[in-house]
């Protein structure tokens, strides 16, 4: 009797080794970091961040006018508040236009400094040997010479060097040959236009990294210096220091106002005066499309709007002789503007205060028992007003505008309405104490924005480098052209073999047949300074 040996237990396979968790996590990194700086990727970024901008450019941006984005939300109180939480208001220092641009930033960096490299290996390299096949390119044929074959590709090679071709000759088996390249002007452009954008991002960068603005609406014969205390809005980067500002102060002596026919404007001036405190002033002329530069900085006119004026009489014989306020435009065909002038310090006591608010039309017209303005220009300037006594808060440490009344005093009753009247340039609205308030008059104010943006200049010639680079790249062409000399079957002459490859600039099918022509006569005029002269005698 046999005893079976027990079954022997199957041995598990061994498992194949697994990438450990960094190898997964570099191969991840490797994966997303090629596909983040792969040509696509940068030219979908740079859509999505010219996308990004057309709401900036649709909509008020704070930035540029805090009473615009007021407007908007006086116009479209439901919609406003979906837009503002999603920074459509100030677009260009949004969380997710900063993540466009970052990324667009890090590709084009990752993309365009391999290229670069790989550019500058590509000048040093010399045109590659020609292919074995010439005729099965689309761009050949042939072309005799009763030259030798040395000869003729020296024909060949020396009309090509004046057609600035890079030529290098070789030795092979199937004869001598050579290889001719130009056009890397092609992929300098390609790279110079990439470059330029990169250093374009950089300037806009920088520009908001260390530039600052800000605006102030500067009524005629009063002024303001650079310091953000005296603006009425402003924006700075994050690395400005109020330290940093430029010492300049200006002035503006007058303002005009230039309107077509039709009421609408046609040209906006302002005389000014600037300098540095306490240091001689030099006078100029500002526009909207023409500001003061100066080192970088510059003042431009953005707007305009008028400053009524007001003498208030109080019982006692004190007054107040043409205090003036700016109304801000509401109606920009017209220029009807509403404002508020505030007096607190007409008595000893807090309940003296006195606040006008009130609505200016340049050329006044009444209309169903209201004031209207019919024209922006000042023909028949008045005011119709309302005048209230009282408290009005400006000593509550919270913030008011100074174009408007403080409406929460008006509804708890620290601020009574004692008078209203429509009035024109010295007419007089007198209230229960005896107090006069007379509209002695107006003057103009201009809306002026000082920018001081470092970048700008580099911004300028990048664009410039940008635009040489995309003409060189779209009007440029890359060619390589290859010529093969072999023997005559009969023995006398030469058969060139001729081809060329080019990328860019069109068809190419025309120029391979003028280079074909051209070189023929090339080699034509090589052979007749190569044959004897038939009217000197042999010597045989």
């Amino acid at each position: 009797m046999s005893i079976e040996a027990p079954p022997r237990p199957a041995t598990p396979p061994s498992p194949s080794p697994q990438p450990s968790s960094g190898r997964r996590a570099g191969a991840v990194l490797l994966r997303w970091w090629r596909r983040l700086t792969a040509m696509r990727t940068a030219i979908i970024l740079l859509f999505l961040l010219a996308l990004a901008a057309v709401p900036g450019s649709l909509l008020p941006q704070r930035s540029l006018s805090r009473n615009a984005v007021t407007r908007y939300f006086a116009d479209h109180p439901d919609l406003a508040p979906v837009l503002d939480r999603l920074y459509l208001f100030d677009v260009f220092s949004s969380p997710w236009f900063a993540a466009v641009y970052l990324l667009l930033f890090i590709s084009l960096i990752g993309c365009v400094i391999p290229r670069a490299l790989e550019h500058f290996r590509a000048l040093r390299t010399p045109p590659p040997p020609a292919p074995r096949n010439l005729l099965r390119l689309p761009d050949s044929g042939r072309l005799d010479s009763p030259l030798a074959p040395a000869p003729a590709l020296d024909a060949v090679e020396e009309e090509l060097r004046v057609r600035r071709f890079r030529v290098v000759r070789r030795e092979t088996a199937r004869g001598p040959e050579l290889s001719a390249e130009k056009g890397y002007l092609k992929e300098t452009g390609n790279l110079l236009f990439h470059l330029s954008l990169l250093a374009l991002l950089l300037g806009l960068a920088g520009g908001k990294l260390w530039g600052y603005e800000g605006s102030i609406l500067v009524t005629e014969g009063q002024g303001f210096c650079n310091t953000f205390q005296q603006y009425d809005t402003y924006s700075s980067g994050p690395l400005v220091d109020s330290d940093d500002l430029s010492s300049l102060c200006v002035d503006l002596d007058q303002f005009r106002a230039e309107y077509e026919e039709n009421l609408t404007a046609s040209s906006f001036t302002a005389d000014i005066r600037y300098g540095e405190p306490n240091g001689e002033d030099r006078a100029t002329t500002i526009g909207v499309n023409d500001p003061l530069r100066i080192d970088g900085d510059r003042v431009y006119v953005t707007g305009h709007g008028f400053t009524p004026c007001f003498t208030v009489q109080i019982p006692g014989g004190s007054s107040f002789d043409d205090v003036c306020a700016p109304f801000l435009p509401t109606d920009q065909t017209t220029l009807a503007s509403e404002g508020a002038l505030k007096l607190p310090d007409l008595g000893a006591g807090q309940d003296d205060q006195l606040a006008i608010e009130g609505f200016f039309a340049p050329t006044g017209l009444m209309q169903g028992g209201l004031l209207t303005s019919i024209d922006p220009r000042p023909l028949a300037p008045q005011v119709a007003i309302i005048a209230y006594q009282g408290y009005l808060g400006l000593d509550s440490g919270l913030p008011q505008s100074v174009y408007s009344l403080d409406a929460t005093q008006i509804e708890r009753g620290r601020l009574t309405e004692v008078g209203a009247a429509n009035l024109s340039v010295g007419e007089t609205l007198d209230l229960p104490d005896g107090t006069q308030v007379t509209f002695s008059g107006y003057k103009e104010f201009a809306a002026l924005q000082y920018s001081h943006d470092p970048g700008q200049l580099w911004v300028l010639g990048s664009a410039i480098a940008l635009l040489a680079g995309l003409l060189g790249l779209l009007l440029l062409r890359r060619e390589r052209v290859f010529a093969r000399a072999e023997a005559a079957a009969d023995g006398g002459g030469t058969v060139l073999s001729l081809a060329s490859l080019t990328r860019g600039g069109g068809e190419s099918r025309p120029r391979f047949t003028a280079l074909s022509d051209d070189l023929r006569d090339a080699l034509a005029t090589a052979a007749s300074r190569t044959a004897p002269d038939p009217e000197v005698p042999s010597r045989d």
